[in-house]
């Protein structure tokens, strides 16, 4: 689960970071007071939404001026007025696709002299199994194109455990970014203080891009990006209670609703499948045939037949699905329940597109009968490699 930069920093500065303050804001008539309430001279006013690249951003609308999501005021009253801008307007980043995002609120927080801009981040190492802190003197740009372009200016430092972190790791963190004097001793802490954070509220990303050492030496947490470990909320009521649904796609959103693991994607061919392994073998295959998965949808290993349905009719909501190729292998799950789902979504919310169906394992020979019995125009597969061919052949 996604928040907010303002609900990040605020459960950072709980722990203890340097964060400036600031206001969130969800209506531009709350701007102007709430740039009056911060000491100023100087604002910035940052659209939220959840996506990286505001600043270098556009709006899709005329009216919202040709800055970006992130812009400096120097009066209240000019806060104000830039609020009145974004709000409602339509963001479009390069994490955000053509179709960019709405910007339903902002967060106006106090401007800050900045003197350089670092990378620090904190994230799950899964080949590890330790928490990985990343850091670079590349603050502000895109750490892929860091990693790529200048490997050598990343560090990673890998915390065991069992010992936690630990003083030498946040010396190791402040040597890397070359700190010196006062902000030397509070990168120290603060690593300790963010690891903190990170562990106790189940976090699986922490990033802080960028960290900044303003003209007075100190150190300053300047943006924030957190995401939760969702299989761990049930620990963290209060943090659940942060979820913005309006950032989330409502298919990715419905599938929740039902249990079900689903990423839209940009492709034509919809799949449904049992087994995250299984489904990422048949959106390769589907991609060397020459086509593009228009999702990743597993239904899990015990799926009944309404759940079945409802991924169906997730599946089909997406209008760039132009073709469906469902592959089951059935072990706990029986064939004929598929069969069964499939043939109850289809008479429910009708098939105007092209349905390659691949059934194997418990029961594969009364899912097929029902099937080829419906009377509905599904195709069917004897393998992988036989229906990838015949949903790429027939979406064309």
């Amino acid at each position: 689960m996604n928040i907010h930069e303002y609900q990040a920093k605020r459960i950072l500065k709980d722990f203890g970071a340097p964060v400036a303050e600031g206001r969130a804001v969800f209506a531009a008539a709350e701007a102007e007071s709430a740039a009056k309430s911060l000491p100023g001279p100087v604002w910035v006013v940052k659209s939220q939404i959840h996506a990286g690249g505001r600043g270098k951003g556009k709006f899709k609308e005329a009216s919202a001026g040709e800055k970006g999501g992130v812009r400096i005021a120097k009066s209240a009253a000019e806060a104000a007025e830039e609020a009145r801008r974004m709000l409602g307007a339509t963001l479009v980043t390069k994490q955000t696709g053509p179709a960019g995002k709405q910007v339903n609120r902002l967060y106006i927080e106090d401007g800050a002299d900045i003197a350089k801009e670092f990378y620090l981040s904190f994230l799950v190492d899964r080949r590890a199994g330790r928490v990985a802190i990343i850091a670079s003197t590349e603050g502000g740009m895109n750490i892929e194109e860091v990693a790529a372009q200048t490997p050598e200016k990343i560090v990673t430092v890998r915390i065991d455990p069992a010992s936690g972190v630990m003083p030498h790791h946040g010396r190791r963190i402040a040597a890397a970014l070359k700190l010196s004097g006062p902000a030397y001793k509070q990168c120290v802490a603060l690593v300790t203080t963010l690891y903190g954070a990170f562990v106790a509220k189940d976090m699986s990303l922490l990033e802080v891009n960028p960290l900044i050492v303003m003209k007075d030496g100190n150190l300053r947490v300047l943006d924030a990006k957190i995401s939760f470990d969702d299989n761990a909320l049930f620990r963290h009521p209060n943090i659940a209670d942060l979820r913005d649904v309006t950032e989330e796609d409502p298919l990715e959103r419905r599938a929740k609703e039902f249990d079900l693991s689903y990423v839209k994607l940009d492709g034509a061919i919809g799949c449904m499948v049992n087994g995250a392994g299984l489904a990422m073998a048949t959106m390769d295959i589907i991609k060397h045939y020459g086509k593009e998965p228009a999702n990743f949808l597993d239904v899990g290993g015990g799926a009944s037949k309404e759940k079945v349905r409802e991924a169906f009719k997730i599946i089909t909501s997406d209008p760039g699905v132009k073709g469906i190729l469902v592959n089951i292998f059935g072990g706990i799950m029986r064939c004929d329940t598929i069969a069964e789902g499939i043939i109850a979504a289809v008479r429910e919310v009708g098939l105007k597109v092209p349905l390659v169906v691949r059934l194997e394992g418990t029961n594969v020979e009364k899912g097929k009968k029902i099937l080829a019995e419906s009377g509905l125009a599904i195709t069917p597969a004897d393998d992988l490699e036989d229906a990838a061919r015949k949903v790429v052949k027939a979406v064309g």
